[in-house]
């Protein structure tokens, strides 16, 4: 994960804090505000072990009860006043029951979009210095369900931003990180991650130390990550495939859901 200690940081969605309290301890950049989605309350009880007390004893802010969806949230902040903001491994949580399931019109793809999509927007309008570093980050698992939200290409359509590409996560970086369960007190498997980069910035010099993955290369099927097709034929037969079109359908419903969110 390409991070300076020079940089202001925002991260949000911290869920036990430990990230953030790893960012502190470890690079020790020149400002961080850490952010959570629970009360301190509701942090504690779900979460026995977490970084709370240990990062305001070291001064840090920390921000409860911040949804990254809601702009009243983001006003709590001091507008454009940081260089990045990253969010770890967002996932929407779990449905309270099987009825509020049945009530969603959306899709759970296209719900964890909705939220990436948000949190990048709301991100660049009030958090990111537009005269700063300027970089939005998302740390996502490089597995199921993850790897099906086209993260690198569908979030920022009919946007300023510009998606420049991905480092590796190492979680071996952040020595006292656990990544956690969002919904209750349970340790998640250090799967593979990938740290993602956008920017209103198009030309960042950052895009220098990134990769940019091979499935967006011509003669790819970027939803699908499949390729290089050496033929039409090879193409059309991928199209065809039970594969694409279940990828597909996450895209026309995508797609649906900008048309009707202008």
């Amino acid at each position: 994960m390409i991070l300076d200690k020079n940089w202001r940081i925002l991260t949000v969605g911290d869920g036990d804090l430990s990230f953030s309290y790893s960012l502190a301890k470890y690079l020790k950049p020149i400002h961080l505000t850490a952010s959570i989605y629970d009360s301190e309350s509701a942090l504690k009880h779900k979460y026995q072990d977490n970084a709370f007390d240990k990062l305001a004893n070291i001064g840090i802010d920390i921000i409860t009860e911040f949804d990254v969806t809601k702009a009243s949230c983001w006003h709590r902040l001091s507008k454009q006043s940081f260089d990045a903001v990253i969010f770890q491994f967002p996932l929407i949580p779990a449905f309270a029951s099987y009825e509020s399931f049945q009530q969603q019109t959306l899709s759970v793809n296209t719900l964890n979009r909705q939220l990436l999509r948000r949190f990048l927007l709301n991100a660049t309008k009030y958090a990111l210095d537009p005269a700063g570093v300027n970089l939005g980050i998302i740390t996502s698992k490089d597995v199921k369900p993850y790897i099906e939200w086209n993260i690198e290409q569908s979030l920022i359509t009919n946007t300023d931003l510009c998606y420049l590409g991905q480092s590796t996560f190492d979680i071996s970086q952040f020595p006292e990180y656990l990544i956690r369960n969002v919904d209750r007190d349970k340790h998640v498997k250090d799967t593979s991650g990938v740290s993602y980069y956008w920017s209103i910035n198009h030309s960042h010099p950052i895009t220098s130390k990134l990769q940019m993955p091979h499935y967006l290369a011509p003669n790819h099927c970027t939803i699908c990550r499949a390729g290089p097709f050496v033929s039409e034929v090879d193409a059309l037969s991928h199209q065809e495939s039970k594969k694409h079109k279940s990828m597909q359908k996450h895209e026309d419903q995508w797609q649906l859901y900008l048309q009707q969110h202008k």
